[in-house]
């Protein structure tokens, strides 16, 4: 079953349908029902919010990139909007095959994932469990799940109360509010924006499933997908350097520098020549070859290789590295990072 409803955004912006399907489980016949905003014509690429989070976060991104000649999917998870299911005892091997059933709906075929944060696990799970549907992966600001040698810090464990307290309707506005500042805001931008749009019930069962599931079931995300690991500056949850150790020339890793940065480190900050510009590019080529391809070529990165709007409310991983990339209208080779990774991963 499938309903649509379409309703046109600006003039500049491609008309936006949010499509419901039905399917049965896997597990037991239960019928689960998944919606999903689908916008926009060409390549497709499929966005996964955050933990407890709607795709609706990525309303900004989605039209961006629909600009740029993508299509763009962004299924809403288990307990949020009209999706709905069993909601107990998941694991990430469900929620992967909710995305899987969208994916087949549509018929879309080999496509980029992106996982913002929570999302990731997922992401990687429908890669590892569905290599037809993959092309490449997307961490946006996400966690990887393993630490490096000789870490002492539990997996997942880094500000873990913050992250959880940010969305609890338990606690005060005041607590609510230092938790998104600490888990998710960089300094001086103001967290009162995600003090809406949280469940509760996704909260519970998302996290379950990232208890049950063994991390070594999705963190590669199979064996043969690119991975682009995207970055925050200022992203105070996410362990850096974890994902390409273990995986080598499959995973690409960027960092997004926040303007203010650039403008701290003026004395020795220069905007990109192409060359520079050329050598970011190869980030994208991280997602154009399959594992039949050469790997892509390591590059320099220079320190302000991306940057974003100062007016721009820049988060540490709640507006992801993704979002804060297609934000940097000055850098005009910045929105081509995800444009060009698409493109040539058809």
């Amino acid at each position: 079953m499938e309903t649509k409803d379409s309703t046109a955004q600006a003039a500049t912006h491609a008309p936006v349908s949010r499509k419901l399907i039905t399917y049965p489980s896997a597990r037991d016949g239960a019928q689960i029902r998944i919606e999903y905003a689908d916008e926009g014509e060409g390549p497709a690429i499929c966005i996964l919010p955050s933990l407890a989070r709607s795709g609706r976060d990525y309303d900004e991104v989605a039209a961006m990139l629909a600009r740029e000649g993508f299509r763009v999917l962004r299924p809403e998870p288990r307990g949020i909007g009209r999706s709905q299911g069993p909601m107990q005892s998941l694991d990430m091997h469900d929620f992967a095959a909710d995305v899987a059933a969208v994916l087949d709906h549509e018929c879309t075929g080999p496509l980029v994932v992106v996982g913002h944060a929570w999302g990731s696990q997922p992401a990687r799970t429908l890669a590892a469990d569905r290599p037809d549907l993959v092309r490449g992966v997307v961490m946006a600001a996400a966690s990887a799940g393993k630490l490096p040698p000789g870490s002492q810090e539990k997996p997942y464990g880094r500000l873990r109360d913050a992250i959880d307290g940010a969305g609890d309707p338990s606690l005060s506005e005041a607590q609510r509010i230092d938790c998104l500042r600490r888990a998710f805001f960089a300094p001086g931008h103001d967290p009162r924006v995600w003090l809406d749009g949280w469940s509760a019930e996704a909260h519970e069962a998302q996290s379950h499933a990232r208890r049950v599931t063994p991390v070594d079931d999705y963190f590669s995300a199979g064996q043969h997908v690119p991975i682009l690991d995207l970055q925050a500056e200022h992203d105070a949850v996410v362990i850096p350097g974890v994902m390409k150790p273990y995986l080598g020339d499959r995973v690409t890793v960027q960092v997004v520098v926040a303007r203010a940065t650039r403008w701290r480190r003026n004395s020795l900050a220069r905007w990109p020549t192409r060359s520079q510009r050329l050598r970011s590019a190869s980030t994208a080529r991280a997602l154009a070859h399959s594992a039949t391809r050469r790997p892509a070529q390591p590059w320099r990165r220079h320190p302000n290789h991306i940057n974003t709007p100062g007016d721009n409310m820049v988060k540490k991983s709640s507006l992801s590295g993704l979002k804060l990339a297609l934000a940097a209208r000055r850098c005009s080779w910045a929105p081509s990072l995800m444009r060009r990774a698409i493109r040539t991963s058809r």
